[in-house]
């Protein structure tokens, strides 16, 4: 098994040192376990990961193989995920979320990699004929995740995680670990901090142990959170007792008791989250009656459609 160490950070610093021990753990659980386990380690920070251009490109894959037309170095980093069993990502939090680079890696990586749009494809191939989709994008992968932000109050770092489960919830990887590193302004250095290297290394071992496991027997590292799934206290409300975990897309219900608020998921919501099966295919059947419903009134409208374009393209020509 291979387990993938990613680091957004500069070389050498937080990111790069927190991500490191957690494959420090890795390594520690594997020989512990007897486990057949190589990690690959990977700093991104001076890698060329271009902006995702829209051009639908990557969702035709004529040879069975998923291909972004930006040559840049996203395709290499693509490459070492859909290889990985086991992905580590440390990322800097500048502003709130996370840094632009992971961004631009999530943007072209979530929708092309879509697995219950593969999995209809692939089904659709093999009863045609035609070349199979590579097998890789059809594995089950495991995930944690490391935050790394100066503030020492998680409110000005709180949309690093959200933000990272991005990148598991399109190829239904499971998250067995997270943690925010928040304070790291006064904490001056991570070799200063043996909890937090603790922490770190146990995230690791847990990542380890977790790898091949069915995903509903997977052990969780972390903060337990206000949702069941992400272990996150994002909370979308409408000013009733209805509430949605923004990051999962399930939905609950709020309740005030003794002073404490208390949220419920019920199972069912649970198990139609984005990151499963369930909540992709839910999504890949909203793209197709979507489709459905578009393309005939885009058909019946082209000529007005395409003359209101050319208006709206002379109006003040984008810069080229």
């Amino acid at each position: 098994m291979k387990v993938l160490g990613i680091s957004m950070g500069r070389k050498n610093e937080r990111s790069d040192i927190y991500c490191k021990q957690v494959l420090m753990g890795v390594e520690a659980a594997a020989k512990a376990a007897g486990k057949d386990v190589e990690v690959e380690f990977i700093n991104t920070v001076t890698m060329n990961i271009g902006q995702c251009r829209g051009c639908g490109a990557c969702s035709k894959a004529p040879d069975g193989k998923i291909k972004c037309v930006i040559k840049d170095d996203y395709l290499a980093l693509e490459e070492k995920v859909l290889d990985a069993d086991g992905i580590v990502i440390s990322a800097p939090v500048y502003s709130v979320g996370i840094v632009g680079q992971l961004k631009n890696f999530l943007d072209r990586f979530g929708a092309a990699h879509d697995r219950a749009s593969m999995i209809d494809d692939q089904e659709k191939r093999r009863a045609e004929g035609r070349p199979l989709l590579d097998e890789r994008y059809f594995k089950d992968r495991y995930c944690s995740y490391v935050a790394v932000g100066g503030a020492w109050t998680e409110d000005w770092t709180c949309m690093g995680l959200p933000m990272m489960h991005l990148f598991s919830c399109s190829q239904a990887m499971k998250v067995v670990g997270q943690i925010n590193a928040n304070d790291q302004g006064r904490k001056t250095s991570p070799f200063l901090d043996q909890p937090m290297m603790d922490d770190m290394f146990a995230m690791g071992e847990n990542l380890c142990n977790n790898l091949g496991v069915p995903y509903d027997e997977t052990t969780w590292f972390g903060k337990e959170g206000t949702c069941p799934v992400c272990h996150l206290n994002l909370l979308m409300v409408d000013g009733s007792a209805n509430v949605t975990c923004p990051v999962c897309g399930i939905h609950g219900t709020a309740a005030i008791e003794n002073g404490k608020m208390n949220i419920t998921f019920p199972e069912s919501e649970q198990k139609r989250a984005r990151n499963t099966i369930n909540g992709l295919n839910e999504h890949h059947a909203e793209i197709g009656e979507m489709m459905r419903i578009c393309i005939p009134i885009i058909m019946e409208k082209k000529e007005f459609l395409d003359a209101k374009k050319k208006e709206y393209a002379a109006y003040k020509p984008t810069w080229n």
